[in-house]
């Protein structure tokens, strides 16, 4: 099969960015031994590797991870980094406005600053080091903000594997969220694990739920995943990696293996997204 990849998750990989991660991230990498994927690349040298893999762009969000029991980011990706990677390579990277809650109203602000200005597709959030839910009142107005101006919001969802609570991204609480705006586009990330089946039931309820496999090497895939991705649920699901977690030459290859359809093959890895993300 010839199909381009939309990889709907990375993490900064500038040399910058890998080393501003707070230790709860290194930690977690050493406990996966995964502590030689902490290696940074220039934008070049990361286009390199997505040539390789037959990867075409990849979403970034400006990440805002929040430690649970200090209160100081373990993850702080300034949007104007990313900003900078859209101008360079507009057709090679999709910035997401990473959602700092505590931020109030400047914070959706500067979020529609970032989408009208400098190309942002939308936000992003990873709730648990703040506290809160997804369907707390704090997210309503940057809900609302990209409901306004019809760009997606992609999340955290399921576990954290930084130690961090868990039910604070359950998907349960997607459900008020979907059903207070339609009209928003949500893409819940990591499908949910271990609340996989719950996630399902919400993303074949809402016609504006996508699911995303980020986080999940397709040869660990739940199997309640794997039979929603290559039926009833071929138009709902986003290929992604969470990179540096996962490596999309490895990703691929495991994809691209699967016994099904080529056309489910190439909804969940680009048509799906270029929906999703209105390229």
């Amino acid at each position: 099969m010839d199909i381009k990849a939309i990889d709907c998750l990375i993490n900064d990989f500038s040399a910058e960015g890998i080393a501003s991660f707070g230790q709860e991230i290194i930690d977690v990498m050493k406990w996966w031994g995964m502590e030689d994927r902490l290696k940074g690349y220039t934008p070049e040298e990361f286009i390199a590797i997505m040539d390789e893999a037959g990867v075409e762009r990849v979403v970034a969000p400006s990440m805002k991870m929040r430690s649970y029991r200090k209160g100081d980011f373990v993850i702080d990706t300034p949007w104007e980094r990313i900003a900078d990677l859209i101008q360079k390579h507009p057709d090679r990277f999709i910035g997401l406005y990473g959602i700092n809650p505590m931020m109030r109203m400047e914070g959706v602000k500067e979020m529609e600053k970032c989408i009208k200005e400098y190309g942002f597709k939308g936000g992003y959030i990873h709730t648990y080091g703040f506290g809160i839910p997804l369907n707390h009142r704090m997210y309503y107005p940057y809900y609302a903000k990209c409901a306004e101006l019809g760009f997606p919001v992609g999340m955290q969802t399921g576990h954290s594997a930084e130690f961090m609570p868990n039910e604070l991204g359950r998907p349960i609480h997607l459900d008020d969220v979907a059903v207070d705006f339609p009209e928003l586009t949500l893409i819940a990330m990591h499908m949910g694990w271990p609340w996989v089946e719950e996630l399902i039931a919400l993303g074949w309820k809402h016609p504006n739920l996508y699911i995303c496999s980020s986080g999940h090497r397709p040869r660990y895939w739940d199997k309640s995943f794997y039979n929603f991705f290559r039926t009833r649920g071929q138009d709902k699901v986003l290929y992604g990696t969470d990179y540096p977690l996962l490596f999309h030459k490895d990703s691929l290859e495991e994809i691209m293996s699967l016994e099904v359809k080529e056309t489910v093959i190439r909804k969940f890895l680009y048509d799906n997204a270029k929906k999703v993300f209105k390229l």
